[in-house]
């Protein structure tokens, strides 16, 4: 299929995938995306100044498939950075993402395409199962509200980052403030400004947990890290980025109890 071809087709996906130093796992993520049966995409890697081997993986598989490029920060940015330059990039009219670890289902471009054009939705996510760096499942299934309006985006993370997808036509173009942490999620309640999300329910994706993201850290550090989301990049005074915090202990803990399941593992 020829490139310009694709680049003005109005169902191009674009696929927006940050990497920093994942050379052990990159390839995999791409490959999951070169197995999809939707085969009209874009996939735009951004790397933040890896030392490992993530550049020459992803170089090597550029070669033999010339939907994927390659953009390279020219200082270690950080991951808000490394999608906003994916995102000024991105010439599809669906936008999705996927971290440089995790994985897709085949199927999951095709399902939530249709999901979202049968039902004039512009924003959506779908369920995913965990995984740890041997590609393992942990027995632990996520899921979320059927319908995610503005109020909850803003009280609770609901999308994981490998199962977002809107509507660029829509929505725009989307840029956050540079933030360390939690930065998807500043994505989203930009996203949320323009339209409510929608539940595809189904698992359509493996999202990779990590040795250093299993370790426990303190409680407080993990609500207290929210706060920059609210105060930098949502640009909130300090009363009114406190007070969503205090929201989302309450949000994520629902999330929590209600949507995550564990289940049996053979």
């Amino acid at each position: 299929m020829n490139r310009n071809m694709l680049l003005n087709d109005n169902s191009l996906v674009s696929i927006i995938m940050p990497s920093f130093k994942c050379g052990k796992f990159i390839e995999e993520s791409i490959r999951s995306v070169q197995a999809q049966t939707y085969k009209n995409w874009e996939l735009i890697v951004v790397d933040d100044c890896s030392k490992d081997d993530t550049i020459s993986i992803v170089l090597g598989l550029k070669k033999e498939d010339n939907r994927i490029s390659l953009y390279q920060n020219p200082d270690n940015s950080g991951a808000a950075v490394s999608r906003n330059v994916a995102l000024k990039n991105a010439k599809g009219r669906w936008i999705a993402f996927l971290d440089s670890d995790d994985l897709w289902e085949p199927t999951k471009l095709e399902k939530q395409i249709k999901f979202m054009e049968e039902n004039g939705y512009a924003f959506s996510y779908h369920e995913y199962n965990e995984i740890d760096e041997q590609d393992k499942e942990l027995g632990v299934h996520v899921s979320g509200k059927k319908h995610v309006g503005k109020f909850d985006m803003f009280s609770c993370c609901w999308p994981g980052c490998l199962s977002v997808m809107y509507d660029a036509d829509k929505i725009g173009l989307i840029q956050i403030n540079d933030i360390k942490k939690n930065n998807d999620t500043a994505l989203w309640l930009k996203v949320i400004r323009k339209a409510d999300c929608y539940l595809l329910p189904e698992t359509l994706g493996k999202y990779r947990r990590r040795a250093n993201s299993i370790t426990p850290k303190p409680i407080w550090q993990r609500i207290w890290a929210h706060y920059p989301l609210f105060r930098v990049a949502e640009e909130m005074n300090p009363l009114a980025a406190t007070f969503w915090v205090i929201m989302n202990v309450f949000g994520n803990a629902y999330k929590k109890f209600k949507y995550v399941t564990k289940y049996s593992v053979e």
